[in-house]
């Protein structure tokens, strides 16, 4: 048991597992099979989705960056993704905008979970866990590991991100081997 485990408590009637790891390391795969096992998962990504598509978001950010939208009026979000992983300001100003709206989904779907006697355990599968807190309410804390490469080929064949889109991205984000040090458990994803 790591020194992270012995101080975590999620505070909640069922044990919270938070998943972290870098872009494209597995971390979905691993709460797919946490879902398999009867766990409830809230997949912020997935809410992050949902969020961008509300009027009063898709206004705001239609406002911050038109250059943004295809001329059908959608949100191009490779496009998004560049400008506001180039400038600091711009993507806490994003974020600004999307966190607390899946922050209210997040709870919306804790409230459901708890509630639910099959559900033994409830699984944030977060991109963002260490860097937004949230893994001080879990009761433990799962790292996906891979290597670079392979990261990388996932996010190019499966994201249709460019290469220099992983660098980028991450570099917005805490150091993974930090990330490592603080998660509870370590999954290896190299298959």
């Amino acid at each position: 048991m790591s020194p992270a485990a012995s101080i975590r408590s999620s505070g909640y009637t069922k044990p919270v597992i938070g998943i972290a790891g870098g872009i494209g390391s597995g971390k979905s795969l691993v709460a797919q099979t946490l879902a398999e096992l009867g766990c409830g998962v809230i997949d912020s990504d997935a809410a992050a989705r949902a969020v961008m598509q509300e009027p009063a978001v898709r206004q705001a950010l239609q406002n911050w960056w038109p250059q943004c939208f295809n001329d059908d009026g959608t949100l191009n979000r490779g496009q998004l993704a560049a400008v506001v992983f180039k400038d600091p300001e711009a993507l806490a100003q994003l974020n600004g905008l999307i966190h607390p709206r899946v922050a209210e989904r997040r709870e919306k779907q804790m409230r459901h979970w708890l509630q639910d006697p099959h559900v033994p355990a409830i699984v944030w599968d977060t991109p963002l866990l260490f860097e937004t807190g949230l893994d001080q309410l879990c009761d433990r804390v799962i790292f996906v590991k891979a290597p670079y490469e392979q990261r990388l080929k996932r996010v190019v064949e499966n994201r249709h991100w460019r290469p220099e889109e992983l660098p980028a991205r991450e570099k917005s984000q805490m150091a993974l081997d930090k990330k490592e040090q603080l998660a509870d458990d370590i999954v290896d994803n190299i298959g």
